[in-house]
C-alpha cells in the first residue's frame, strides 16, 4: 500500500523485463518446431493488435493461431481477428448473472454468448469452457441451461468442463469433485454435444478427455491432462472408419 514500495517494485520488474516483438516470438516458435501460436495468460482482448502483428508473420511461416479468451470482445475485434487465427477458446464461465456480476464485475454474460455465436460465423473454430465452481456454477439445472445453449449453437462444438482449485482469492471454496465434471459432461451429452471433456483434475485412465469417433464409437485422440498418448486421426478422419472429425486438424 505504500505508493513509494510500489514504484520501486514495479520498476524493479520492469527492469527485468525482455522485449519480445513479434518477430522474435514467431523465429523463436519455428526453432522450436511449434505448428500454433496460442494467446491466453492473460486475457488476449488486451493484446490484441500485437496479436494481430505477430499472426500476420506467423501465417508466412506456416503456423496456426489460437484465441483463449473470457469473450467479451466487440464485432470489430471478431472482425480483425478473422483470416488471422484458426481456432478460439471462449470461456462461457456460468450461465448465471450473479456469477459475472460478483466474480466477474461485468452485468450479464449475452456478450459472451453473442461472441461465441459471431466467431462461428467468422468461420473461426469454437470451443468453450466452463470452470466449474462449487455452490457459484455448478447447479444442474443451470449446467442443463447452458448445454441446451450450446448444443443449439452447434453441437460438434466442444464443451471443456474444468476442476476449480482454491486460489488467490477463492480460498473459500473446496477443488471441484470429479463427480461433479463427470455428471456435468453426462449433461452436456445428454443435451446433444459431441465432445464434452473433463479437464483440470487428476482421474484415472478414462475416456473423459479423448475425442472419439461418433460413427463408430472409438477413441481417436487419448489425452491425459496436456499430453497426447494416442492419435489414431488421420488427415482429420476417423483413422478407423474413415468418419470426418469437426476440427482443425492440419
Amino acid at each position: 500500500k505504500d505508493p513509494k514500495g510500489w514504484r520501486k517494485y514495479f520498476q524493479q520488474l520492469i527492469d527485468r523485463c525482455d522485449e519480445w516483438p513479434p518477430e522474435r516470438v514467431v523465429e523463436q516458435a519455428v526453432a522450436s518446431g511449434c505448428k500454433s501460436i496460442s494467446f491466453t495468460y492473460n486475457e488476449p482482448t488486451i493484446f490484441t493488435e500485437y496479436a494481430l502483428d505477430i499472426m500476420k508473420l506467423a501465417r508466412k511461416k506456416g503456423l496456426k493461431g489460437v484465441y483463449v479468451t473470457n469473450g467479451y470482445e466487440s464485432k470489430e475485434c471478431w472482425d480483425a481477428l478473422k483470416g488471422n487465427i484458426d481456432a478460439a477458446n471462449i470461456d462461457l464461465k456460468a450461465y448465471n448473472k450473479r456469477f459475472y456480476i460478483e466474480l466477474c464485475k461485468v452485468p450479464d454474460f449475452e456478450p459472451v454468448k453473442e461472441s461465441i455465436v459471431y466467431a462461428k460465423k467468422l468461420g473461426i473454430w469454437v470451443e468453450v469452457t466452463t470452470l466449474l465452481i462449487p455452490d457459484w456454477n455448478d447447479n444442474i439445472d443451470e449446467l442443463k441451461a447452458e448445454a441446451k445453449w450450446l448444443a443449439g449453437v452447434d453441437p460438434d462444438m466442444p464443451w471443456h468442463v474444468t476442476a476449480f482449485h482454491p486460489e488467490y482469492k477463492l480460498l473459500d471454496k473446496e477443488p471441484t469433485p470429479p463427480e461433479t465434471l463427470i455428471k456435468a459432461r453426462e449433461i452436456g451429452k445428454m443435451a446433444g454435444i459431441k465432445h464434452v471433456y473433463c479437464g483440470n483434475v487428476s482421474m484415472s485412465y478414462s475416456d473423459y478427455e479423448t475425442t472419439i469417433c461418433q460413427k463408430c464409437g472409438k477413441g481417436l485422440v487419448k489425452r491425459v491432462g496436456f499430453s497426447v498418448i494416442e492419435n489414431k486421426m488421420k488427415d482429420g478422419k476417423c483413422g478407423y472408419c474413415g468418419a470426418w472429425i469437426s476440427g482443425v486438424w492440419r
